[in-house]
């Protein structure tokens, strides 16, 4: 296969992945906003803010360096270091879901049990689904780097709307469950995601595809932590260039999570205020998720296949530092239009779009000052 032909088929799979992420999100944005109907501004803000904060930095703080340096480079490596290290995931998932768990049992201000009940539990269930999900992070790392798009884009469907579907029915049918529901579909979420991986690779490893591929993992134990005889038990190479990466994606977690931060630690906000909050807020940013962060994400597995890290453009080859400067351009076009069109309509269409998603607990009374941060 040659070299545009390869190319060809990179850019083909990263935008397949990114408009089949935009349907998924589609499907799970209306069961969020039928659930939204039958839940008290406490209960949203508790869960979306002071839980999928728990949640998210663990995960952040456990496997996002990870993920880029084993993804950086060629796949032509020794992959049994690249797993090991990939593996150093989980125990530092448990060391930050046991650290920060505390904090958010301890330290921080718990909500009244008769407007959120069961928050100790919630708190546990949320922790122990960040650690669940890192067991699958050798799995990930191994699909996205021999571009295994389709896997990812079904397994992380599939998670996300039975997550949704868990919740629709414990929210109609049993409502006094409190954080019960959220903490059953957020460990639905994190399994139904690491079970696709390992049974997928269960049925791949061994077949005639993977022996056509020349695949470099051949069964599953190979997937499991190895010693290597007269060698490291890491590429201390990646080691390095993974905490290089963390100092700098350490940034991007503040400004992506700034807000949850301000309001958990310094209790800016009542619960029910930040329930309000963080609904505008997705709402708000509706297309930077649905659209924005897919293109991120698929695009940055063909810009690092393209391109080699760390070199000289000039000992590029030129036919792919071409190929690359005209994605590049066309997804600068993509999304100078999306942000034009949503800065010129966003404002006049918001109070609509709150009614839309969230009923009156939005767009009626004093809410609909909520309109103007939407605008924005």
């Amino acid at each position: 296969m040659g070299s545009q032909e390869v190319l060809g088929q990179t850019t083909r799979l990263a935008s397949s992945s990114a408009v089949l992420q935009v349907l998924f999100r589609a499907v799970t944005f209306a069961l969020n906003a039928f659930t939204l109907r039958y839940l008290s501004r406490e209960l949203i803000g508790v869960v979306n803010v002071r839980l999928t904060l728990l949640y998210s930095t663990v995960v952040f703080l456990a496997r996002e360096a990870f993920r880029r340096a084993c993804l950086s480079g060629s796949t032509k490596r020794n992959w049994t270091k690249t797993i090991n290290l990939l593996w150093l995931t989980v125990p530092l998932g448990v060391f930050w879901s046991v650290c920060l768990g505390l904090v958010w049992l301890h330290l921080l201000e718990v909500p009244d049990p008769s407007v959120v009940p069961h928050y100790q539990a919630g708190v546990v269930a949320f922790g122990l689904s960040a650690i669940v999900e890192l067991l699958g992070e050798p799995f990930w790392v191994l699909a996205q780097a021999h571009l295994f798009v389709r896997l990812k884009v079904i397994a992380e469907s599939l998670s996300v709307v039975s997550k949704c579907i868990l919740t629709v029915i414990l929210v109609v049918l049993y409502p006094q469950w409190g954080l019960y529901i959220f903490s059953l579909a957020q460990l639905l979420y994190t399994s139904v995601l690491v079970l696709c991986y390992v049974i997928y690779f269960v049925m791949f490893l061994g077949s005639p595809e993977a022996t056509k591929k020349t695949f470099p993992v051949t069964r599953m134990k190979a997937l499991l932590p190895n010693l290597v005889e007269d060698e490291t038990f890491v590429n201390w190479k990646e080691a390095r260039l993974t905490w290089s990466f963390f100092k700098q994606s350490f940034l991007k977690q503040i400004l992506t999570e700034g807000e949850r931060y301000v309001m958990t630690f310094l209790n800016v906000l009542n619960f029910g205020d930040q329930g309000v909050y963080d609904i505008v807020n997705n709402l708000g940013s509706l297309v930077a998720r649905f659209i924005f962060l897919p293109i991120e994400e698929s695009f940055y597995v063909f810009f690092a296949k393209v391109l080699e890290r760390g070199k000289n453009v000039k000992d590029q080859k030129k036919d792919d530092v071409a190929m690359a400067a005209n994605v590049l351009e066309s997804l600068l076009k993509l999304v100078l239009l999306t942000g034009l069109t949503i800065t010129v309509f966003g404002y006049a269409y918001s109070q609509l779009a709150l009614d839309i998603y969230g009923g009156s607990m939005l767009s009626s009374g004093t809410d609909c000052s909520y309109c103007d941060f939407l605008s924005q």
